[in-house]
């Protein structure tokens, strides 16, 4: 994830030879995520990573196809994008390949209460152009509360940056880190809030999400339990990346489903 206050990830299209990840604007807050520490990993094992893309080609955020023609991803990753400008890269592991289909994006709902990543709210649906013939990922729901236990082993993908303001991955790239409990965040974030995110990581540091990682999947219990939001830095000791906490979200989203 980023690599300041938070991990939030702003993508911004400036022009082709501008880079689309920026720090967010606010004041404290970091967002830039892509995996550190993590080793390669193919969409055939998990069909359901996708990218988000801008017409160029530039991938700028991740993202979970929950539905044929419907992918969930962070809301800070598409608030004030339109459609026309946005992308969906599915079944692609190398990015300068080929492979996959590309949809164009129909239709964008960003949560309405958010404002910001590290005020909550960091879920967004978008709706695709097409059917996709993959497997889905079920959303986490509000009875799966067990999913959230400390201590479970969640897993992370994206194409993300390796390292906090390096360069980021041609291919997809996993990794497992383990949830922490709601105390351990908040010692971390000021902010953090169990009613809407979810933290993960290991104490030390050294694997996490990082830029270009945002809205990407956190995986437990074979069902998508996060979105990739924000952080301080990437893979820092005592500052684990924070998630959006799908389950609180289950009926809205399953309403754009």
């Amino acid at each position: 994830m980023a690599k300041t206050l938070h991990r939030l990830i702003v993508s911004v299209v400036v022009s082709a030879l501008a880079s689309i990840f920026f720090i967010a604007p606010a004041a404290n807050a970091d967002v830039s995520p892509m995996i550190v520490g993590g080793t390669r990993a193919s969409t055939s094992t998990y069909p359901w990573v996708v990218y988000l893309a801008s017409t160029s080609g530039s991938q700028f955020c991740g993202g979970t196809l929950t539905k044929a023609n419907k992918v969930v991803t962070a809301a800070h990753c598409v608030k004030g994008r339109t459609p026309a400008s946005t992308r969906v890269v599915h079944g692609r592991d190398d990015k300068q390949s080929t492979a996959g289909t590309v949809a164009n994006v129909t239709k964008i709902w960003v949560h309405p209460s958010y404002t910001t990543a590290t005020a909550g709210y960091d879920v967004a649906v978008l709706t695709l152009d097409r059917n996709i013939s993959s497997a889905t990922l079920p959303l986490a729901t509000p009875q799966d509360t067990a999913l959230y236990t400390a201590g479970n082993s969640a897993l992370i993908l994206g194409w993300g940056t390796t390292s906090s303001g390096g360069s980021a991955s041609r291919y997809l790239l996993k990794a497992n880190v383990p949830l922490t409990s709601d105390s351990t965040c908040k010692t971390a974030y000021s902010q953090y809030s169990n009613t809407s995110m979810v933290c993960a990581g290991f104490p030390q540091g050294g694997v996490d999400t990082c830029q270009g990682d945002s809205g990407g999947p956190l995986v437990f219990g074979g069902k998508l339990i996060g979105d990739t939001s924000w952080g301080r830095g990437c893979a820092a000791a005592g500052y684990p990346g924070v998630y959006g906490r799908i389950a609180p979200y289950y009926s809205v989203i399953t309403a754009q489903l």
